[in-house]
């Protein structure tokens, strides 16, 4: 029965956003109600646990979403993402764009969400390859991929950091293991594919982009735009601060959290927890990108206003997800779906990819097929004993499989390069599922060689 329920639920939150267009924090919340009730809960605790759901999910995340707006936005606006961008095509020259671009769109991905950093990429990529005489979209795929892949793979990115929050995992642990994953799955996915894809759809690689982006790029002046060295440490400031702390638990702990910390420790885990390394990254972005860059403080407090803004719906589509979540959970599916694959021999790491592909399939949402599924394996992976960091990898990595009509990613894609639905079901999506399955192929690998 708990099953039905779910399946009707998913028919139901599906049947609302795409039918009735019904906003999908709003959509979330009808569904957790009718879920719940259906689930046969107490009719006066679904609404506590729906806000449960909601203060659960959102209590590290709001930090680290509000933080990490502010400090993408303060190096976008600085020039701080066309200085990595410039000078990374400038250092590997035209033979290797397609790897300039992958690094830019990585270093640039893990400060800015996926939506911002696309908006952001578009016209350096089309300025680039206009100029170096190359199809747009062999270099659009590339950084499609990198984008992706820091998405669902890498902490402090929406998906990943709440799925590690739901699953307890120690975020260091994810962003180590994202990493090791993400190299290999962004050269596959990006430039490898990139070769398939021109023999798939070769029309895609002569369509002419869509201009009028490019009327939106603004041209920084190199005295104006802060040095290379300088953007790249503000963008991957907080990356860097997690890396110490899960770096100093495996040399000094021996990746044991101590009974009896001593203040070194203390202090060190202070600054690797996600919401206080994005704080003091942003302090730092204050400075580097703000201050030193000679911007006036009004001009400053306008682009930190503006970021949070461009995140508000997004904190209430997350917090609607993790409402959801808790209705399965406190419903019994949870423990129903643990049952159910009891003496099975199927990795609850797989489980965990399938259950967020399907999601992903249906909701079009990579965050919300993240925070469903996470709830949904969570008492699995405790009973197998499977490294929750890997769970966070191969959910996250199942949430951007087969992004097709009903996600915003696949428009933008579609849009900005001039492609066909079909093309764009064989690049976009194509080159979606290729990452999801390369996630759950390095997760599985992992597991077997740590376990």
């Amino acid at each position: 029965m708990p099953f039905l329920i779910l399946t009707f639920g998913i028919l139901l939150l599906l049947v609302l956003i795409v039918k009735f267009k019904l906003n999908t924090y709003v959509a979330l919340i009808v569904t957790a109600v009718v879920v719940g009730i259906g689930l046969g809960m107490p009719l006066n605790k679904i609404a506590t646990s729906i806000q449960t759901g909601i203060g659960s999910q959102l209590g590290e995340l709001a930090l680290v979403f509000g933080f990490g707006a502010m400090l993408g936005r303060l190096v976008a606006d600085a020039g701080g993402a066309y200085t990595i961008s410039t000078t990374l095509i400038d250092f590997f020259g035209r033979k290797r764009l397609q790897i300039a671009i992958v690094i830019a769109s990585f270093i640039i991905g893990i400060a800015l969400f996926f939506e911002v950093g696309i908006v952001l990429l578009i016209p350096i990529v089309f300025a680039i390859a206009i100029e170096a005489q190359v199809p747009i979209l062999f270099l659009g795929i590339p950084m499609g991929a990198a984008l992706s892949v820091t998405h669902g793979f890498l902490p402090p990115h929406p998906a990943p950091t709440a799925i590690a929050t739901t699953l307890n995992a120690n975020v260091g642990r994810v962003l180590l293991f994202g990493i090791i994953i993400a190299i290999p799955t962004v050269y596959i996915a990006g430039p490898l594919f990139s070769r398939l894809a021109k023999k798939m759809v070769p029309a895609a690689f002569n369509a002419k982009p869509n201009l009028p982006a490019m009327s939106n790029e603004r041209k920084f002046k190199v005295s104006e735009a802060p040095n290379f060295g300088l953007s790249v440490l503000t963008a991957l400031f907080p990356v860097i601060l997690m890396t110490i702390t899960t770096v100093y638990d495996l040399v000094i702990n021996h990746g044991v959290t101590p009974k009896h910390p001593t203040t070194l420790d203390q202090i060190v885990a202070l600054i690797g927890a996600p919401g206080i390394a994005m704080l003091i990254s942003l302090l730092f972005a204050l400075w580097s990108m703000g201050l030193h860059q000679h911007k006036s403080k009004p001009a400053i407090a306008t682009t930190l206003e503006d970021a949070t803004k461009s995140i508000a719906m997004l904190l209430l589509i997350i917090g609607g997800g993790g409402a959801f979540k808790q209705i399965l959970i406190d419903g019994g599916v949870g423990t129903a779906v643990a049952q159910l694959f009891n003496g099975s021999h199927i990795s609850p790491l797989l489980l965990g990819w399938l259950v967020a592909v399907i999601l992903r399939i249906a909701l079009g949402s990579a965050t919300v097929a993240a925070l469903t599924a996470a709830g949904l394996v969570a008492p699995l992976m405790t009973q197998a004993g499977v490294d929750p960091a890997l769970m966070v990898i191969a959910v996250g990595s199942g949430s951007v499989a087969a992004s097709h009509v009903n996600d915003a990613g696949f428009w933008m894609f579609k849009e900005y390069f001039n492609l066909t639905i079909k093309e764009t079901l064989l690049t976009w999506t194509f080159l979606e599922t290729l990452i999801a399955v390369c996630g759950l192929v390095g997760a599985l690998g992992l597991n077997l060689l740590f376990h």
